[in-house]
């Protein structure tokens, strides 16, 4: 097993206040955490942690567009304490699924309450959970794999692994791809489409993976079977040691963290196109194939997960040293404002609409 190279300590170099911004994502964490604890209208506190405190910090802080050089990048991918940050998510996560879990087992909440909590679930998960799988998965070492794929089991999107590495990457910005929302379509119809077809491709690309190294369907290389094993296990394990209720709680949880990001990738790539060459090929992913977002608060609880245009760029890249591109498209609002924004489709397309290049518009019309 080969161990990430953050993990060998050959290179110490020193850690500055600066470098642990990214605590901050913790208090997403903290929020829901106030919304497990809580009664009344604060099981809600995560969602206006998310939706109302984090829009108005973006506002305030600005943005920031100012990139590492190469030197300071090459010492920020040695730093230890970046790749830290990251893996203190997976008890953090699981431990507040067990806070959630135990409140939601011990006490009677009302309809209003219930939601409150679900939402507050669904954002923990969401934003520590499936962005922390996200960013883990693109790592090419086994034990941060691992911690990707158990961070996706609670969001019942471990599939999600298997088609964001080698078919979103691959497809993105072309009609190919799932994940791309297509130019006037609402976020609500991308979610059933993205859903659906995302999962499919995920089947095609595992079978694809199976018959070239002529597997059969049952290998125990197959890992879209073994999510669907373990997915259903956490379930089974979750009921046996609660209820069928808590259950249920559960698996909705899972339901409101995947659409949550589906939500995100709406906002990263709609409307967006490659060009097709005479080759019939498409042209090579640029920065200017996906949205960005420079504002400073949501970078920094995200992870850098706003600079999308440089990680469909090089995806291969840490978060710390994620770059700003001048030809990248950039959304007008953060991360949450635009997420908002996207649940009004009106609103959505009288914003993006005439953001979206021009010269992409005939060529989305025409598809």
């Amino acid at each position: 097993m080969r161990l990430p190279c953050s993990w060998v300590f050959t290179q110490k170099v020193p850690i500055t206040m600066k470098d642990l911004k990214y605590l901050l994502a913790y208090t997403v964490p903290i929020s829901a955490y106030l919304s497990f604890m809580s009664e009344g209208i604060w099981t809600y506190s995560a969602v206006f942690y998310a939706f109302l405190v984090l829009p108005v910090l973006d506002v305030l802080a600005g943005e920031s567009a100012t990139n590492l050089d190469q030197d300071a990048a090459q010492e920020k991918n040695r730093m230890w304490v970046f790749d830290a940050m990251l893996y203190a998510n997976v008890p953090i996560v699981f431990g507040l699924l067990g806070v959630f879990f135990v409140q939601v087992q011990a006490n009677s909440y009302a309809t209003s309450e219930q939601v409150g909590l679900l939402l507050s679930a669904g954002i923990l998960l969401a934003t520590n959970g499936i962005n922390v799988a996200h960013e883990l998965g693109h790592r090419s070492s086994l034990p941060e794999r691992l911690m990707s794929k158990l961070l996706y089991m609670p969001c019942l999107y471990m599939h999600f692994f298997i088609e964001h590495n080698f078919g979103h990457h691959l497809n993105v910005a072309t009609p190919k791809d799932g994940a791309t929302a297509r130019y006037n379509q609402t976020v609500y119809g991308f979610w059933f489409t993205s859903v659906t077809k995302q999962y499919a491709n995920a089947w095609r690309l595992q079978l694809q993976l199976l018959s070239r190294q002529k597997l059969s369907f049952l290998s125990t290389k197959n890992d879209m079977l073994w999510y669907h094993l373990i997915q259903p296990a956490y379930l089974g394990v979750v009921w046996y040691a609660f209820s069928f209720e808590t259950m249920l709680f559960a698996a909705g949880a899972g339901v409101i963290a995947f659409l949550f990001l589906e939500s995100i990738n709406y906002i990263e790539h709609y409307g967006l196109l490659r060009n097709k060459l005479d080759s019939g090929r498409y042209e090579r992913v640029q920065p200017r194939h996906s949205w960005n977002s420079n504002s400073h608060i949501g970078r920094i609880v995200l992870y850098e997960l706003t600079r999308h245009s440089d990680h469909h760029f090089k995806s291969a890249k840490k978060y710390q040293v994620l770059n700003s591109h001048e030809e990248s498209p950039t959304l007008p609002l953060g991360y949450p404002a635009s997420i908002l924004l996207s649940m009004v489709p009106p609103l959505w397309f009288y914003v993006m609409n005439p953001r979206v290049p021009t010269s992409m518009k005939p060529q989305l019309a025409h598809d």
